[in-house]
């Protein structure tokens, strides 16, 4: 059943996902999250890649339309009104991105003088710099997959907006850091913190978006990231990527994946870079096993964070295969292809975590009918995901 035929599941699944959420039938007021918003339109794009059925094609379009339309305009509650760039109505269609996009939380931002409240955070709306990257790598497969530049052109100024937003001058000196969370206008942060990933996911998503610039304006296009993926690489110099959260592991892995389709294409220079983040996927993979964690009830377990752990390692059988079939590019370094070697042990583990989730006594738990939509779309990604894990 749901080993044979992930196609007639994800179809559900996305199906119920854009009837929930007004994409279709279209709501007045749709309800967009751009994580899991980045994810469907992948999903939307991989079944239309093995249905050749149109209607997800257009599925995945108007979704884009509707975050631009969404979370780069204004909340409906916030006094203020219009793109958030604060562009006029006609140029801000041209560049809905360039003031970059809202997360599209429940709450609004906190406002200058409210106090800082921890918990209340994680609710409150402003832009979160891992959620623009996965939309820009949603916006850039769009452009790969019908050969149209413009949303890689969003993509690029959307890159250039968070970068020149979220990264920053430590006032004792050294490297450059980056904010964890920003206003919705990106005038000020809301979290000053550093998120583990966001250097090294900055840095493959901008070579990603510049490899797809050149292939659309040869020789060289006159906008460019050189500069952006520059400072993302001095930032993830000696950097220390190990993590035991799931869906950190799997951001991990997906990024490994992404450097190794970039390198066989000749648009990633750093091989060591691969080996650092495979490595500490690896530890990551290794503590997770020992916690024992997916075998708690679904009550204490998060779907998402699981899924996304799934996710990733779903790109282990090609990320392998890329590095037995191109030696003259990986190398013949028996570390890497050690490390790869024993987390493809682990793959059993992918399958585990989709059949739980596709449980309907699983599905009543709480920890998946709070975060409904981006557990189902999630879901829906690891049963099909080419869409997302390809560049």
């Amino acid at each position: 059943m749901t080993k044979h035929d992930p196609i007639s599941l994800v179809h559900g699944i996305m199906q119920e996902f854009a009837r929930m959420t007004g994409l279709d039938p279209p709501s007045p007021s749709p309800r967009r999250y751009l994580w899991t918003d980045a994810f469907a339109v992948c999903n939307y794009l991989e079944l239309y890649h093995r249905t050749n059925d149109a209607a997800y094609r257009d599925l995945a379009l108007r979704l884009v339309d509707q975050v631009h339309h969404v979370l780069g305009r204004h909340r409906e509650d916030d006094p203020r009104k219009g793109w958030i760039s604060g562009l006029h109505e006609q140029q801000g269609e041209l560049h809905p991105t360039i003031g970059g996009l809202r997360i599209g939380k429940k709450l609004n931002e906190r406002m200058s003088g409210e106090p800082f409240d921890e918990r209340l955070e994680w609710d409150r709306d402003g832009q979160y710099y891992h959620y623009l990257t996965k939309w820009m790598h949603a916006l850039n497969r769009v452009s790969r997959m019908y050969g149209d530049p413009q949303y890689t052109r969003w993509a690029l100024e959307l890159a250039k907006t968070a970068h020149a937003r979220f990264t920053y001058l430590p006032a004792s000196g050294g490297r450059k850091r980056m904010f964890w969370k920003m206003s919705v206008d990106l005038s000020h942060p809301q979290v000053s913190s550093m998120g583990l990933h966001d250097p090294i996911d900055g840095l493959v998503t901008y070579r990603d978006l510049q490899m797809t610039l050149e292939s659309f304006q040869q020789p060289s296009p006159k906008v460019n990231l050189f500069t952006e993926i520059a400072e993302m690489e001095e930032m993830c110099r000696m950097q220390d990527w190990a993590t035991d959260d799931p869906l950190g592991i799997g951001g991990l892995l997906f990024d490994a994946s992404r450097i190794a389709q970039l390198m066989v294409q000749g648009g990633f220079a750093h091989p060591d870079l691969l080996e650092s983040v495979t490595e500490s996927a690896l530890q990551g993979m290794r503590t997770v096993k020992r916690s024992r964690l997916l075998q708690l009830p679904a009550g204490y377990r998060l779907a998402f964070r699981e899924l996304g752990l799934s996710i990733g390692m779903k790109g282990l059988e090609e990320l392998s295969g890329m590095i037995e079939g191109y030696p003259a590019v990986f190398g013949t370094k028996d570390s890497l292809h050690r490390k790869v070697a024993e987390l493809r042990k682990y793959m059993p583990l992918a399958e585990e975590i989709e059949l739980f989730w596709l449980d309907e006594d699983n599905q009543g738990a709480g920890t998946w009918t709070e975060h409904q939509e981006i557990n189902m779309v999630m879901l829906a990604t690891s049963l099909v995901p080419d869409g997302f894990l390809m560049i």
